[in-house]
């Protein structure tokens, strides 16, 4: 077999895996939502705020606009998850922190995440290590161009779970539900549903 014949097969076997890694970790991530009857991009975005932090600051560790950044902070408001306040330094500023009931559901979702992500169950601590180095490598070596286009997806992305949160904000508030506790099963999937759905490339 040639040798470039042979690279380009081992280049295609590794583009399958992650493929495959990715659509896994994705599933499992719209299971856990379900199961907290949240919806999936609340996960990053409880997982992030380890303190009382200011939105701008949420929305560069998130790797989104501050338009998007605004939508979840209003969808965690809503639920009873945080809550805004002027930041001590400056008031035009505005921090997000996490209610006690925001606090209890981010410890909940990251000890599910830590027992059922594949890294944590077949890697050892090493191999997490040497996994993690050979990531940042491969994002440090960007294309020409897969910046701009990188961006327009997330633009793309973002405009559409707008859509979608907008969508299971009306239908709940029509159907006259309330904000589920975030310990407790959802009354209905309906709403988890359509959002996680349509997350599939969001974290």
């Amino acid at each position: 077999m040639p040798e470039q014949t042979a690279s380009e097969q081992q280049n295609w076997e590794v583009a399958d895996c992650f493929f495959q890694l990715i659509g896994n970790i994705v599933g499992q991530a719209e299971q856990l939502a379900q199961r907290f009857a949240i919806p999936a991009p609340f996960i990053k975005a409880l997982h992030t705020l380890e303190c009382p932090m200011a939105m701008k600051e949420l929305g560069k560790r998130m790797h989104c606009d501050p338009s998007f950044v605004t939508l979840v902070a209003d969808m965690l408001e809503k639920r009873g998850l945080a809550f805004r306040e002027p930041h001590p330094a400056d008031r035009r500023v505005k921090n997000i922190v996490l209610t006690e009931e925001g606090l209890a559901l981010k410890h909940a979702v990251e000890a599910e995440i830590t027992a059922s992500m594949p890294w944590n169950q077949a890697l050892t601590a090493e191999e997490r290590t040497q996994l993690l180095a050979l990531i940042r490598k491969m994002l440090s070596n960007n294309p020409s161009g897969a910046t701009a286009a990188g961006a327009a997806a997330k633009d793309a992305m973002h405009g559409h779970l707008a859509s979608l949160f907008a969508s299971a904000m009306q239908d709940g508030e029509a159907a006259g539900v309330p904000a589920e506790s975030p310990t407790s099963p959802p009354a209905s999937t309906g709403e988890v549903d359509s959002v996680v759905s349509g997350t599939s490339a969001a974290s």
